[in-house]
């Protein structure tokens, strides 16, 4: 696997989660467009890894936060939601909120930062 998709996977993750104790939801974003402007990834990948990595780190954190109360608010909200009441289609449906958003944002950062580098 290439350096730069690793490098890019960890400081996102670490952004995200350096951010995410002082600031709200979007702090992701912040992360995968910070970490997108500094490490120029090709093609998919510049979606992909963000995307990847904010993923993990947001179901993760749902599963530990909602473990800790048996999972009590996740069967509730997954009850207003469509998905039967499952408690961890509800963290998968995090993860991929979490991960479209860093991914589009790093998008926008590799957009301008090949911008700024010509």
């Amino acid at each position: 696997m290439n350096k730069q998709i690793i490098l890019n996977f960890v400081v996102t993750m670490i952004i995200a989660v350096i951010l995410s104790l002082t600031l709200p939801w979007w702090s992701v974003m912040v992360a995968g467009f910070v970490s997108a402007l500094f490490f120029n990834l090709k093609r998919a990948a510049t979606f992909v890894v963000p995307f990847l990595a904010i993923f993990c780190f947001w179901a993760i954190y749902a599963f530990i936060i909602s473990s800790a109360n048996d999972f009590t608010l996740a069967k509730k909200i997954a009850i207003l939601l469509p998905l039967g009441g499952n408690p961890y289609a509800l963290i998968l449906v995090t993860g991929l909120v979490g991960g479209f958003a860093a991914g589009v944002a790093a998008i926008f950062g590799n957009m301008l930062g090949s911008l700024v580098r010509k």
